[in-house]
């Protein structure tokens, strides 16, 4: 699936939300997300900028996935639609 090109820090913030996800804390323009509901701890470190570079984004997607226990391909149709 093709990665958004447009989407905001704050919009896959609330997006990740739906898979566990809550914001922990904000330090300067980057957004700390955690979930504890697949094992221990997991933090993820995610710009809030109007739009997310499409690298930083695969790599915040892949990660998750990864820490879920879901294929990346997946974790991004159920998130994007």
């Amino acid at each position: 699936m093709k990665l958004p090109r447009d989407l905001s820090g704050k919009r896959l913030a609330k997006l990740l939300r739906e898979h566990g996800y809550e914001i922990t804390r904000q330090t300067g323009s980057h957004l700390r997300l955690s979930s504890n509901s697949a094992g221990p701890t997991h933090h993820v470190t995610v710009p809030a900028h109007r739009s997310i570079a499409v690298g930083t984004l695969a790599r915040i997607v892949t990660d998750v996935a990864q820490y879920l226990g879901r294929d990346r391909e997946e974790l991004a149709r159920g998130l994007f639609g």
